[in-house]
């Protein structure tokens, strides 16, 4: 089918742009937008200002992910510059400075899940961090991105679970189930996928039981925090669940859990300038008000998710919800500037992290912008000026669907992760790749009488996979240590272990469908 190759072909050329040419991501993004920008217009007769008009609402739609971007590269750069990340980096040494694997898991799955549950992007924060440890640019970029996956779903306070029961109507605790029940084995496998990536076959075999004590732990809190009504939290329980279990795993086998013999010149002056509480001062108040706004006992929820939804409407009839004083990121600018009088940078510190805010922070947040502009693009294929769809069969996301299910048949739950990895690597996001595909697999899965939920759940959990081979958050990683163009060497290794895991999330699907 001329018009499947052709619908397909700018995300082919995007794949090819990022991993052959090591294009960065936001120019990759921007030609894959033109093409297919182009495709829609030309094959699929879509009138050019409905692309531009949903190109537009795709950008607003990034913006829980691309002002997040901004906000958290502010706040990691002004923590670099006041030594508050030498501090923190000072703090880590000392832990398990004898078990390589457990201080990647606490860093990269514990305090990683913990930073993407409160919206402080592990991947704008982890890479300096593991690059002060001394670990090689690839890694400090890698990991990040694979830890975001652990428990994706329930990153930036839950924003997919809630895109997703916005999409089928149910309630999020109800949905949030149908995700959970991945969880143990999905987090299991990328704490796997971890040491793969380290050490390779050695790594795996010398760190196997912290790696299944992490991911278990992490999963297992993500179903405890569901049946407890407290999806939301879900991130941050789970971190620190983490922390807490590794600490244990080396108190229980006699390893030494901290050790000062690690530290450098530079670790104890870092020490003497900053206490450990200053330092993390912009997390902790994180933390306090990611509690305030999301736990179900107190009015602040009902009040800035609900009441001030803030709906601005670009596409008529699908009002976009701001919910900007919900947002992680003005959060993340609240605890950065209340922590300004602890942190107490000079004149000069300030100037000069604004200076690489300004140098760092652009093209992260155009490349998650663009990409949310395609996926949007593609969503709305095929409608005409009155913003209704006559043809189904004009529209990519229908094609995409009608030809799984035609391919797959009674299979369809084994291609639906793939579809959400597709789709999460297009725009950047499970949240939007969820509001691409979520109705498609309803349907699909009505015509094959099978469990659409589970199937579209399946697909959502694909589409967080997508976090390590994402354009956008791995062009996110590199900016933050001035590594820009790096994420396309990177992507050749993730991409192999985004399959691997998302095909054991697709017979998990098959088996639960």
């Amino acid at each position: 089918n001329m018009n499947l190759f052709l619908a397909l072909l700018p995300i082919l050329v995007v794949f090819v742009l990022l991993v052959w040419r090591k294009m960065a991501a936001d120019t990759a993004g921007l030609i894959g937008w033109m093409l297919m920008a182009m495709v829609a217009w030309l094959v699929f007769q879509t009138p050019l200002p409905v692309i531009l008009q949903a190109s537009l609402g795709g950008m607003v739609a990034s913006f829980p992910i691309s002002l997040m971007v901004a906000a958290s590269i502010l706040q990691i750069t002004l923590m670099l510059e006041t030594g508050a990340i030498a501090r923190v980096v000072a703090l880590i040494k000392t832990i398990s400075p004898q078990n390589q694997v457990v201080q990647i898991m606490i860093i990269n799955v514990g305090v990683g899940t913990l930073l993407a549950a409160l919206g402080a992007t592990p991947v704008s924060i982890l890479p300096p961090i593991m690059l002060a440890l001394g670990y090689s640019s690839f890694v400090a970029i890698a990991l990040p991105a694979l830890g975001y996956d652990a428990l994706c779903t329930y990153a930036l306070l839950g924003i997919p679970v809630v895109v997703f029961s916005n999409f089928v109507g149910l309630p999020v605790n109800e949905v949030g189930s149908y995700f959970a029940r991945f969880m143990p084995v999905i987090s299991t496998c990328i704490a796997l996928g971890m040491l793969w990536i380290v050490g390779g076959l050695g790594m795996l075999r010398r760190g196997m039981v912290p790696a299944l004590l992490s991911g278990l732990t992490a999963g297992f809190i993500a179903v405890w925090m569901n049946a407890a009504h407290m999806v939301t939290l879900t991130g941050v329980a789970a971190g620190l669940g983490v922390v807490v279990v590794m600490l244990a795993y080396l108190k229980l086998s006699g390893q030494p859990l901290f050790s000062r013999e690690p530290l450098c010149k530079a670790d104890l002056e870092a020490e003497n300038r900053l206490s450990i509480w200053t330092a993390i001062s912009p997390w902790l108040l994180l933390v306090v008000f990611a509690v305030l706004v999301n736990a179900p006992f107190l009015p602040f929820f009902e009040l800035t998710f609900t009441r001030w939804a803030m709906p601005v409407e670009i596409i008529p009839g699908a009002p976009e919800k701001v919910r900007f004083f919900w947002q992680a990121y003005f959060w993340i600018l609240v605890s950065t500037l209340l922590a300004l009088p602890l942190l107490r940078p000079s004149q000069a510190q300030i100037k000069t992290s604004l200076r690489k805010w300004i140098r760092r922070a652009p093209r992260p947040m155009l490349a998650a912008a663009i990409f949310f502009a395609i996926a949007y693009t593609i969503n709305h294929s095929g409608k005409g000026l009155d913003w209704a769809l006559l043809d189904p069969e004009r529209n990519i996301v229908f094609l995409l669907a009608a030809s799984a299910a035609a391919a797959f048949g009674r299979l369809y739950p084994l291609a639906a992760p793939f579809l959400g990895l597709l789709g999460g690597f297009v725009s950047g996001s499970e949240a939007s790749a969820i509001a691409m595909l979520t109705a498609l697999h309803l349907s699909t899965a009505e015509k094959i009488g099978m469990a659409g939920l589970v199937i579209a759940a399946a697909s959502g959990i694909g589409a967080g996979l997508a976090s390590v081979i994402s354009p956008a958050k791995l062009q996110n990683a590199a900016a933050s240590i001035d590594r820009i163009g790096e994420e396309g060497g990177v992507l050749r290794i993730t991409f192999i272990i985004s399959l691997l895991i998302t095909l054991v999330c697709a017979l998990l699907s098959m088996l639960w469908s």
